[in-house]
Order: structure tokens, then sequence, then C-alpha cells
């Protein structure tokens, strides 16, 4: 598949106002797009979209609204996870032919959650010259409004989708002294968010949901709050960022776990006393279930 170049003479349009856009040097533009709200695309990103020899985008559909609206009038060259085998060494081709790339994803910054990483990584390895073209994330616009912690932050991407490999990757996200980031599905927020709250614990968290859209909302609560809330809707919609606050930095040690579980254990099953000691210790259900069953057996 032969990329499209662009003509000489790019211009686009901004509030009226008809503006030429550079010849950008040889290069791949990794160009950060919006995530809902078009006017949240920066002028440096129209620059490069419109001046590039060739445009990247992951569906051109999506891409085309976005060139309607600042009036770019270009053909478009789609690279996505399902032709990247293809599409992705014709692109390579036109760099070290010395022509400039540009790549954008359908929203936000390629290669997070997206298949430009290969591009990139492929592009490097090449020793092509990689430019990254800053603008909107999801992640970071979630992180700021959720209220938590922001000066250390881990995006851990999707959760898998199978329950045990779920609350696996829970598992060994327990001890990251962080503010947690996820994307999730709509139709799997509930049971992610119900993972989240045995396998973390009842920590604060925030579900963000169509960030800079029309119908923007963020909910906010402790994670056992918003499964509960979230169990209980008919129907969600929208692309989700969950924020999860980090672990509590004072939690009871193993011996005063230990203590406070023979006392729950003397009263009730094992899998009760685990979730009445989240509460009191603040760790994680899972984690307090497998302790109560290792006394339980040891008693």
């Amino acid at each position: 598949m032969e990329p499209p170049f662009q003509e000489s003479g790019a211009t686009y349009l901004v509030r009226g106002a008809t503006l030429r856009a550079p010849k950008p040097e040889p290069a791949l533009y990794l160009v950060a797009t919006p995530i809902g709200n078009l006017s949240d695309v920066t002028l440096r990103a129209l620059d490069i979209i419109a001046g590039a020899d060739v445009l990247a985008c992951e569906d051109t559909r999506v891409t085309q609204k976005l060139l309607s609206r600042y009036g770019i009038r270009r053909r478009l060259f789609a690279y996505h996870e399902h032709n990247a085998a293809e599409s992705g060494p014709a692109l390579l081709d036109e760099l070290e032919a010395g022509r400039s790339v540009a790549l954008v994803s359908d929203a936000g910054t390629p290669l997070v959650s997206d298949p430009g990483f290969r591009l990139g990584e492929e592009a490097i390895a090449r020793g092509l010259p990689v430019v990254p073209i800053p603008g909107a994330s999801a992640p970071l616009a979630a992180l700021c409004a959720s209220g938590l912690p922001s000066d250390a932050f881990f995006f851990a991407g999707f959760l898998p989708v199978k329950d045990g490999a779920r609350l696996a990757k829970l598992e060994t996200l327990t001890r990251v002294p962080s503010t947690l980031i996820f994307f999730e599905a709509p139709h799997r927020i509930a049971e992610s968010l119900a993972a989240m709250a045995e396998g973390l614990g009842p920590r604060p968290a925030a579900v963000c949901r169509e960030l800079t859209k029309a119908y923007e909302t963020i909910y906010r609560g402790t994670l056992p709050d918003l499964a509960e809330r979230f169990a209980a809707m008919e129907r969600v919609r929208g692309e989700i960022v969950v924020c999860v606050g980090p672990p509590a930095e004072e939690q009871a040690a193993s011996g005063d776990v230990d203590t406070i579980l023979r006392g729950l254990l003397a009263e009730m099953k094992p899998a009760k006393a685990a979730q009445e000691a989240v509460k009191l210790t603040g760790l994680p259900r899972r984690e307090l279930y497998q302790r109560a069953l290792d006394l339980k057996g040891g008693a």
C-alpha cells in the first residue's frame, strides 16, 4: 500500500482565520488529538496534521471529523492493529526516504494503549527521528479531576477480562505507592470496580466518564461504594477512566492483623471475617481472606 502524499500549500482554519502550515522536517510525529472536545487540539498539532507528507490514522472516519472541523483537506493513510504488519513497513520506508509522517490515534496520545507503540519502537530501532506533539490525555485529565494524590501515579491500562487474571493483576498493584489509573469499557465497569474493591481494599477512587464531552461525569467515593453504585445502574455508556488512591501509609502490622482476624474468626466464617477486617485495617479483602484461611487452618 503506497501512502498518499500531501500537496504543497496546506492550510487550516481557526475561528475564521486561514493559517498556512509550515513543512515539517522529516520525522515520525506522534500527534495527540482531542479525547472528546475538538477545541482541545493544539495549533502545533494542526500544523503537523496539515503539513506532514503523510498523515496516518487509526480510523479514517474519526480523523476526518477533526479535519473537517479545521478545514483541512487531505488524504488519509490507515494504520491500526489489524493492518500494522503491512502499513507499518510502508510508513517506515517513507521516513527513510526523507519524508515526514504524522501519526494520530482516534483520541488522545498515540502509543498509550494504542498500536502506534510498535511503529515508534521500530522507527527508533532504525535510528529515525521521533517527535512527540503533546496534547490531550485521558489519564492526566482524569487524574486532575479525581482529587487524588498526583505527585506519583501509575498507568495500568485495561485490566484483564477474566476474573482470575484480573484479580492476579490487581494483586501485583496492591503495593504500588501511587495513584493507579485504569481504562475500562462501560459494560465491564461494575465488575471491574467490584474486583478492585476486593483486590485493593476500600481505597478512595474516582470514575471519570466521557471526559471533555457534553455528558462528562465524575463519580467519587470508596471502591466498595462505587462498585455498589455502578452495579445498580441499568446501563453505562461512554469512555471511562478509573483513578484509585494509593495504599494508606500507615496500615496495621502483620501481628495486629492476625490479632484482629483471630478475634473475628471466633465469631464468624473466614469470608465474613475478612470483610469486616477490611474496615479495620484498610488491607485488600483478598489478602485478608487468605490470611484468615491460614489462621483457621492452623488453629
